[in-house]
């Protein structure tokens, strides 16, 4: 009876204990979890102050909330708080200080913080930072690449951090090298997104605007996302061959810019074989009506209407400006030879002044988007 008794006793106080235990423990994670979601708090209030702060003016923990929140790059935390310790140090950092001091290897990173320093830099000069800087690496990987009709990039788009800034920055030998994209059509598809982007000096909001207005009507291809032109081709009942251009990277712009890129390479990314050549003549006949530009009423009222109201000539000016300086990342092309056409007005149109390059009649073989240098300007 005794010894009954004892084992009852001790098997109650085993039970305390293991309470007892358990209690300390859950109580010690409440504290530690309490103290991290404290810390993480006091990161992100730290960086929201850089968003309105000169950067001249930050101090460690700013220098490492921007670090990590903003830029998304904590992987560099560390090595930054041991050898970082305000704004003023951050505003003065070299290339060869990113790789030997924070230890950034990647180009690619050590571009896009260096980029990110030079915006911040001109915004202390009142000028506030670039629209690019919206446009973080999350977006590009996932949306933009998506628009583009290249999603099969996003992880590596992705691994190297690429925002908007970076993006402005891209030319082919950057894709090639850095990005491991060898595939001419797909660089050439990726950077005449990226000049559709300059040419909307990275507004995201205005893009999307010009997106919506021609969701459901078949103008202003020059914005049309690859999904957008998917669902053009369902719309002129080639739907059977809508698919096909998942991957392949065509967008409006490309219609739109790539002097290349005629009826005969739109049939071959829709896979129509060569001997549908009734199939061939109605996608002629279809991107040239997407050709047509609009009435001068039209482009009033669009002009008017849009959130960047510019001058339909003066925009045209702006482009050709941006063709001859050699600003598009196109004109970084190994080939030479093929950029100043595939930057220039389409085809035998160049030269022509602008009433007669609007009435050009398209070539027998070839794209009817070579008469669309007038409609990719008036929406602008």
């Amino acid at each position: 009876m005794v010894g009954f008794a004892c084992s009852l006793f001790f098997s109650m106080l085993r039970r305390i204990s293991s309470s007892w235990i358990r209690w300390f423990d859950s109580d010690s994670l409440t504290q530690q979890s309490l103290s991290d979601g404290e810390e993480q708090l006091d990161r992100l209030q730290q960086a929201e102050l850089t968003r309105n702060t000169c950067m001249s003016l930050w101090r460690a923990g700013a220098v490492q909330a921007w670090l990590e929140v903003v830029m998304g790059m904590p992987m560099y935390i560390r090595a930054c708080s041991e050898n970082v310790k305000s704004g003023k140090v951050l505003l003065g950092l070299t290339d060869d200080d990113l790789e030997l001091g924070l230890g950034i290897s990647n180009p690619i990173h050590r571009r896009k913080i260096r980029l990110a320093i030079e915006d911040y830099r001109r915004a202390e000069g009142d000028q506030g930072l670039s629209k690019a800087s919206e446009m973080d690496h999350h977006w590009v990987a996932t949306s933009w690449l998506s628009d583009v009709g290249l999603p099969q990039y996003s992880q590596t788009f992705q691994s190297h951090l690429v925002d908007g800034r970076v993006l402005n920055s891209l030319n082919r030998r950057d894709l090639e090298r850095f990005l491991n994209i060898s595939d001419q059509f797909h660089q050439t598809s990726l950077l005449l997104g990226i000049q559709l982007l300059q040419m909307l000096s990275f507004d995201k909001e205005a893009l999307q605007a010009r997106r919506t207005k021609c969701e459901h009507q078949n103008r202003d291809p020059i914005v049309w996302t690859c999904h957008r032109v998917m669902k053009w081709i369902r719309d002129i009942d080639l739907k059977e061959f809508a698919d096909n251009l998942q991957g392949k990277g065509i967008h409006g712009a490309v219609m739109a810019l790539d002097q290349s890129f005629d009826t005969d390479a739109m049939a071959k990314a829709l896979g129509i074989p060569s001997n549908k050549h009734m199939l061939h003549r109605h996608l002629y006949e279809e991107m040239k009506s997407l050709a047509v530009p609009l009435s001068n009423t039209e482009q009033e009222t669009e002009v008017i209407g849009c959130s960047s109201p510019v001058a339909v000539n003066r925009f045209a000016d702006e482009r050709m400006s941006i063709r001859r300086s050699g600003k598009s990342p196109l004109r970084l092309r190994a080939n030479s030879h093929s950029v100043e056409r595939s930057l220039g007005f389409h085809g035998s149109c160049s030269s022509l002044p602008r009433e007669a390059r609007v009435q050009a009649v398209p070539r027998a073989k070839g794209s009817p988007m070579h008469t669309y240098k007038s409609v990719e300007i008036t929406n602008v």
